[in-house]
């Protein structure tokens, strides 16, 4: 059996940062990553379209505003370090109508609260910026967004800390736990730790329940699908456009990026998916995982929190290709139904909903033990804010584990 100070269930930005962080601090300390998969950014983390968030959808008191922008300085920072392609792109944010109006301003105010820059602009300052764009009176141009190579950043982190000592064993699930003993137990062998970070992402709160913490959250996935934008017709695209927000959802709406690789995608969508790992129409969901999800599905759509059958309605409907180009030709009415081509880019956003309140949680939820902490919904802006988040999760263990 081995004997690690630190055992990181996930291989996924965040914890792969965390595993960076601690390195940084406790260099002889000996680290070992379990990941399920037989290799690095098979979900969220090696599916993620790599914008780096300024910052100004979340509020001052969230955790998310806290690591945020921080994370993203410092993501572009080791982008610069390690030779990572990356552009400070900028990002408008426009409104699609009237009652998008109040909602600038709030967002406005989270970039006053901030710190953050953001600019309000009208129709022709959003147009000098985005000339095919459509907005409704007024936008906001936040010149602090970037767009980054994320496949690059973990495998440059997969490196280094491999390098340093690290060890990564792939392939491999948690199937129990001995808290008492401190072991961790997987599919072909156990391992004995001092200190557990829980970062695994979709399957967070099952490892968390092995625990005995996360009782009180599930996980709900949704299944985010894309479209590219024809390469003749990238142009009506110069960086990214995103819609003013519903605030009452943790969703930014279907946007347009222009990625790294100058590709321009057009999504995701957020419809409810049957499995965590659902990115085909059926692969991915397993019987009784199916039925669990659906369950809690149906009762946050008959309780409607969070204007929650609107999300279902308006998000299904996109499966359609026509009510998906609406959506669309709200930011960018050039944009025509034979410029938007199939992506194979799927990705899913595993959504934390609380048990108790049936409310999807905003922020990130992290609960801790006094040798294990978990990180429960580490969803969007997680892989922006990694680095600066994983300072903070070990700031916390730092403070409250016993040695």
């Amino acid at each position: 059996m081995a004997l690690f100070d630190f055992a990181i269930v996930g291989a996924g930005i965040v914890g792969l940062a965390v595993a960076f962080e601690l390195k940084k601090r406790h260099p002889g300390a000996s680290i070992v990553v379990l990941e399920k998969e037989a290799a690095l950014g098979k979900h969220a983390s090696g599916r993620n379209s790599g914008v780096l968030h300024s910052g100004i959808y979340y509020g001052p008191d969230t955790l998310k505003a806290r690591v945020c922008s921080r994370g993203a300085a410092r993501m572009m920072d080791f982008a610069e370090e390690q030779g990572i392609p990356y552009r400070r792109s900028g990002k408008v944010i426009i409104a699609t109508g009237e009652q998008d109006l109040p909602t600038v301003e709030r967002l406005l105010q989270n970039a006053r609260d901030n710190g953050i820059r953001a600019e309000k602009l009208d129709e022709k300052g959003i147009r000098d910026i985005e000339p095919h764009a459509n907005p409704c009176r007024v936008g906001i141009y936040s010149p602090d967004t970037a767009v980054i190579d994320s496949r690059a950043v973990l495998e440059k982190l997969h490196a280094l800390l491999a390098r340093s000592g690290v060890c990564f064993v792939l392939d491999q699930v948690v199937t129990d736990v001995a808290e008492k003993e401190r072991q961790l137990f997987t599919s072909t062998g156990k391992y004995s730790y001092g200190y557990v970070f829980n970062c695994a992402g979709a399957n967070a709160d099952r490892i968390a329940r092995k625990f005995g913490l996360g009782r009180d959250y599930t996980l709900v996935p949704f299944k985010g699908l894309y479209y590219t934008l024809r390469p003749e017709r990238a142009h009506l695209v110069r960086s990214n456009i995103y819609p003013v927000p519903d605030i009452s959802l943790p969703f930014l709406g279907v946007h347009l990026t222009r990625v790294i690789s100058d590709e321009v995608y057009a999504g995701p969508t957020a419809i409810p998916a049957l499995g965590r790992e659902n990115y085909g129409v059926f692969r991915g969901i397993r019987p009784g995982e199916g039925l669990d999800i659906g369950w809690q599905l149906a009762r946050l759509y008959l309780r409607n929190q969070n204007n929650f059958r609107h999300l279902v309605h308006s998000e299904m409907e996109r499966y359609r290709k026509a009510n998906f180009l609406e959506a669309v030709r709200r930011l960018v009415p050039d944009i025509r139904a034979d410029d938007l081509v199939p992506s194979k880019k799927v990705g899913i956003r595993p959504q934390l909903v609380n048990l108790r309140t049936r409310k999807l949680e905003m922020d990130f939820v992290v609960e801790s033990a006094p040798s294990s902490l978990h990180v429960l919904n580490a969803i969007s802006p997680a892989f922006t804010s990694s680095f600066a988040f994983a300072e903070m999760l070990v700031d916390r263990y730092e403070a409250t584990a016993t040695h």
